[in-house]
This record gives structure tokens, C-alpha cells and sequence, in this order.
């Protein structure tokens, strides 16, 4: 029963999507070339932009849903980048890849295309990265940083990782240890949920990005802190409280409601008030979702 209330609801959230994004998402899926397109930002005002995105874009439960059933996995980005001006790469948390593999991307987007990079799993989790690790690292984005089209660091924390001084000092050595670009940094636990962790992020030119996940405890509730004069952050994983701890890829399956997307298109506005860019990238990847629910909010605020 709880299994089919669910689809029930995701049912419902992808009719609402429909309805906001008009025919769009069905245009997209008959496409059958790829062209490059001219996504720009979002605008709000003459200084203030919204990069509206996703959380990585090769998933192969997205052909049908996003890209066209037939598209082939080397055509994707360059379709992804048609509907969007910004993408996150997680691929990095899990193997550093070589220069060439983001070479090879800028050849699919067009210049205006940014990228944000996760940074590797040892830099965050095991926390046992080497400098020769780093040093690796710091080559394989060189080409998104000397195309102008690098946007900056994420290092994902895990819900393990609570605030303490020693977790803060651990944020500014691999801060030195990287390069000297913009980076961001989510916490999971809310023990970071403090007027000192601002001011220590502000201290230190570092990015906090708000998040949006299930109310469940231990977990942050959705923000619109910004500690950055320039850059404003958030990810959307989606509230699957049921999944969330245990249930693997099915933790991200989730569909934002109508209501759900409007409450962030305000927080959004309220970010824009503080920093220059405002990235938002949605990481509820099942079946699609984050790319619908990305192009329904590129829409609200298109609107508002």
C-alpha cells in the first residue's frame, strides 16, 4: 500500500510538472539530432543569476523521461546542454578522472556552459587523500578552468561528520590543499546549523550550500544562507524519509510538488539578496525527476 500511494504522488507531481512546463519535456524527447543550444541563466534583476541544473546528467533511467529513448550516452551532455547552463559532475567523488575526460566534455557544451566538480571520496569521507592525490586532482580540472568554464568545488560531507574543531581544521587544510578556486561544502549533520559555522565559511571564502532532504532528525532543514558575497548554493536530494538511510538509489526518488518547488523559487529570491550567482542543482536523480523538477523551477522563476 505504501508502495502505491507513492506512485500515486509521483503520478500526480509529474502531472503537475506537465502542466508548468507545458509541452517542453515531450519537445525535448522527440528530438532526435543534437544541436547546441543557447541556454543562458536565469535573470533577476541586472547582477543577479540563477543556475538552474542537475546533479550529474549520463543516467540511463533518463532516456524516455528526458533524453530521447534512442540517444546515445556520448550525445547526452551535449542534449543536456541544450535545456541547461550548468552541471554538476559527481563522477569525480568516485574516480579521478584524466584531463582529457573534461576535455572531451567542453567539446559538447557551448562556452557559456559551466561546471561544478565533486571533489573525491578520500577528500571527504575516508578524509586519507594524499598530496600526491590532490596534486591529480588539481591536473584533471585544469581544462574547465582554463576554458573559463569551471564554477567551483563540492565537498560533500557525510551525516558522520559533525561539527567540532577538529572537523573545522580538517575544512581549512583541505581547503589549502586544493586549488585556489570557489569551493562549496555540504554538511548532512545538523550540528553544523550555527552562527559559528557561517562565520567560520565566511572566514575562510567558503561556500555553504543549503540543502532540501527528508525532515527526519539529525538532518539540516531547508535555508537560504549564503556565506559568499558571490555565490549562493543549494541541492535538492528530495524527501524520501523512507528510503533515506537505507535504501540506496531509492533515497533520491522523488518528485517536487508544485508548492514544494514555489517555497525554493522564495528562498531563491531571498539568496539573490546576498550573492551574484545562485546555483541549484537537484539531485532527486530516479527516473528523471531531477531534470523535471529542473525545468519546472528554471519556469517559476522565469514567471516571478
Amino acid at each position: 500500500m505504501i508502495h502505491e500511494e507513492h506512485e500515486d504522488t509521483r503520478r500526480e507531481n509529474l502531472v503537475v510538472l506537465r502542466v508548468l512546463s507545458g509541452s517542453l519535456i515531450t519537445s525535448m524527447m522527440s528530438q532526435q539530432s543534437i544541436d547546441f543550444g543557447t541556454q543562458r541563466p536565469v535573470q533577476s534583476g541586472a547582477a543577479k543569476q540563477f543556475f538552474i541544473g542537475t546533479s550529474g546528467y549520463s543516467f540511463q533511467d533518463w532516456k524516455g523521461t528526458f533524453y530521447p529513448e534512442n540517444i546515445r550516452n556520448r550525445d547526452m551532455l551535449a542534449f543536456y546542454a541544450q535545456h541547461f547552463g550548468v552541471a554538476e559532475i559527481n563522477a569525480t567523488y568516485y574516480r579521478i578522472p584524466p584531463p582529457r575526460t573534461f576535455e572531451a566534455m567542453l567539446e559538447k557544451v557551448t562556452p557559456g556552459f559551466e561546471f561544478i566538480v565533486k571533489t573525491h571520496q578520500d577528500m571527504t569521507h575516508t578524509r586519507k587523500a594524499s598530496d600526491d592525490d590532490y596534486k591529480i586532482y588539481a591536473e584533471c580540472i585544469r581544462p574547465l578552468l582554463d576554458a573559463g568554464q569551471f564554477s567551483g568545488l563540492l565537498s560533500q560531507f557525510p551525516w558522520s561528520f559533525k561539527h567540532s574543531p577538529a572537523n573545522m581544521d580538517y575544512i581549512k587544510v583541505m581547503r589549502d590543499r586544493l586549488p585556489r578556486v570557489p569551493l562549496v561544502v555540504e554538511f548532512r549533520h545538523d550540528s553544523w546549523l550555527s552562527a559559528e559555522t557561517y562565520n567560520f565559511l565566511r572566514a575562510e571564502n567558503i561556500i555553504y550550500s543549503c540543502v532540501d532532504e527528508p525532515r527526519l532528525n539529525g538532518l539540516l532543514p531547508p535555508q537560504n544562507v549564503t556565506t559568499s558575497d558571490e555565490i549562493g548554493y543549494v541541492r535538492l536530494h528530495g524527501r524520501n524519509a523512507k528510503h533515506w538511510w537505507n535504501g540506496g538509489a531509492l533515497r533520491y526518488d522523488y518528485s517536487y510538488s508544485e508548492k514544494e518547488l514555489n517555497d525554493w523559487a522564495a528562498r531563491l529570491k531571498n539568496m539573490s539578496k546576498n550573492a551574484r550567482k545562485i546555483f541549484v542543482l537537484f539531485n532527486n536523480c530516479h527516473l528523471g525527476q531531477a531534470a523535471q523538477n529542473a525545468i519546472a523551477l528554471k519556469l517559476i522563476m522565469e514567471e516571478g
